[in-house]
C-alpha cells in the first residue's frame, strides 16, 4: 500500500468559520413571534478564514492528524513506504522537525509522475532526477536544498497554530486540488476557478 500524497500545492486546507458571539447557540425555529420565518442560522457566521497550503501535501502538515485520513501509523511509525530508486529502497514517511523543506519539483509532469496512475509512489524518483542549482527558485522543475525530504511530514511541534485551527474549526481531509500543477496556476484556480492558458496576452478568450 503506497502512502497517500496529495499533489503539492493543495488548496484549502482548512477552513475556519467563526461565529459571532460566544458560548451555546440558541435552537433554530422554523418562525418567531408575528408569524416572521427565522433567520438562517448561516447568518450568525461573521468570518469565513481559508489557509492554502503552499507547495504542501496534506500528509505533509496533516498526515498524522488524529481522526484524518493520513499516512497509517502504528507505534509511532508509518506503516507504508515510498520506493527509492537510486537507494533500491522503500523509505517510510518521517517526521521532519525543519522548518526548511527543499521538496521536488512541482510541476504538471511531475504531479503526474508522483501519482502514478493511482500507486503514489513516485515522489522520491522525481525528487532524485529534478533540476538542481536552478538561478530561478520559482521554477517548478526544480527541487531545492541537499536533504531528501520529499516524504518528511511535521506535526503539531513545528506548526501548532495549524493544529489548533484544525482541532477547533474544519479540516479538509478529501479536499484535492483541480490543477496538477504549480503555485501560479493553482492560486489562479482558488479566486476565479480558472487557469488558462492564453495565446493571446490581451484576450482571455483566446
Amino acid at each position: 500500500m503506497a502512502p497517500r500524497f496529495a499533489l503539492t500545492a493543495l488548496a484549502a486546507a482548512v477552513v475556519a468559520a467563526v461565529a459571532a458571539g460566544s458560548g451555546a447557540a440558541a435552537p433554530v425555529h422554523s418562525s418567531v413571534s408575528g408569524g416572521q420565518p427565522a433567520r438562517d442560522p448561516i447568518h450568525k457566521i461573521r468570518h469565513v478564514v481559508v489557509i492554502m497550503q503552499e507547495n504542501r501535501s496534506f500528509d505533509s502538515y496533516f498526515g498524522t492528524f488524529p481522526g484524518a485520513r493520513g499516512i497509517p501509523m502504528r507505534n509511532g511509525q508509518a506503516q507504508v513506504c515510498v520506493p527509492d530508486p537510486q537507494a533500491h529502497l522503500c523509505r517510510r514517511p518521517f517526521h521532519d522537525p525543519r522548518d526548511v523543506n527543499g521538496g521536488g519539483p512541482h510541476g504538471a509532469g511531475a504531479a503526474r509522475a508522483d501519482v502514478a496512475h493511482g500507486r503514489m509512489d513516485g515522489f522520491i524518483y522525481e525528487a532524485e532526477h529534478a533540476k538542481h542549482s536552478c538561478t530561478d527558485r520559482n521554477d517548478p522543475e526544480c527541487r531545492h536544498g541537499g536533504a531528501l525530504d520529499v516524504i518528511g511530514y511535521h506535526d503539531a511541534r513545528e506548526i501548532p497554530n495549524y493544529w489548533s485551527y484544525a482541532r477547533h474549526f474544519v479540516l479538509q481531509d478529501h479536499m484535492f486540488e483541480p490543477n496538477a500543477s504549480w503555485s501560479l496556476p493553482e492560486h489562479l484556480f482558488m479566486v476565479s476557478e480558472w487557469s488558462a492558458y492564453c495565446t493571446r496576452a490581451d484576450d482571455p478568450f483566446s
